[in-house]
């Protein structure tokens, strides 16, 4: 398919929920350069105005809480009006649940476990759900693309210990894969992105420690052995969110510098 960043998305638009920070507005930033219109969703007012002097004139950003079923739906009516149609989802929103009480399961509060889930995949159902209605009700086909992570099914004990973000983002594939097999007959394609560690502002307290990034020289050995960068993603989420793409669905892909492959060494 040649440089997936230079494919051709016009007359195409999409809602990336979680798009006006780190891997969702690069995303939404490459989705918009290749002719896509887009409809960026985030939680942070200050953030969607930057994210919508970021992204050009054609664009929206909303600010929103993905974790409040109103705001998927205020997404699409918005989109719709806007745009005339929807192409597609990328869902991205989710994070931490450290703050709360999430970490080894002998030490996770019971709130911890409700806000990590909501966060990471109540959250995410509620976007596929308003998506996969939409593109019921109006009876075309459509893409959504999920955001997982490697930490889902390939663990990480020493630095990366938080089993209720584990669960939830294990729970997006099985998630995932059960809906892309029942509307597949309806051509909506559903499709995951598991990333390993990359620079994002979710993932600060990693990125910032000296010896966790020693250790992704050995766990993450592509390039140099680094934390990924936003960039990193874009040419898998373009292949998946192209509409050409229209024979893959139910699919999981990892893109983590070689974590799921290597054994990483501590000092």
């Amino acid at each position: 398919m040649g440089n997936l960043e230079v494919m051709d998305f016009k007359n195409t638009s999409y809602i990336v929920m979680g798009g006006t920070t780190g891997m969702g507005l690069t995303v939404a930033k490459a989705l918009e350069t290749n002719g896509a219109q887009v409809l960026v969703v985030g939680r942070n007012p200050d953030n969607c105005k930057k994210a919508g002097k970021a992204l050009g004139q054609g664009s929206i950003s909303l600010s929103g809480d993905a974790t409040d079923p109103e705001t998927m739906k205020i997404a699409i009516q918005m989109a719709h009006n806007a745009f005339g149609s929807i192409t597609g989802l990328f869902h991205v929103a989710g994070g931490s649940g450290r703050k709360w009480g999430d970490g080894p399961l002998d030490q996770i509060t019971l709130d911890g476990w409700n806000k990590t889930l909501e966060l990471n995949l109540t959250s995410l159902m509620l976007a596929n759900q308003a998506m996969i209605q939409y593109f019921l009700e109006h009876e075309k086909e459509g893409i959504i693309l999920n955001m997982g992570s490697v930490l889902g099914f390939s663990p990480s004990p020493k630095y990366f210990v938080t089993h209720a973000y584990a669960a939830a983002k294990s729970a997006i594939i099985g998630f995932s894969k059960s809906i892309a097999a029942y509307y597949a007959q309806h051509n909506i394609r559903v499709n995951v992105i598991a990333p390993s560690l990359f620079v994002t502002p979710m993932a600060k307290r990693a990125t910032e420690d000296k010896e966790i990034l020693e250790f992704l020289k050995t766990k993450q050995p592509l390039d140099g052995g680094r934390a990924g960068a936003s960039e990193d993603i874009n040419n898998a989420a373009l292949m998946f969110l192209h509409p050409d793409s229209k024979f893959i669905t139910g699919q999981v892909l990892s893109v983590d510098g070689g974590w799921t492959i290597s054994e990483g060494q501590y000092k």
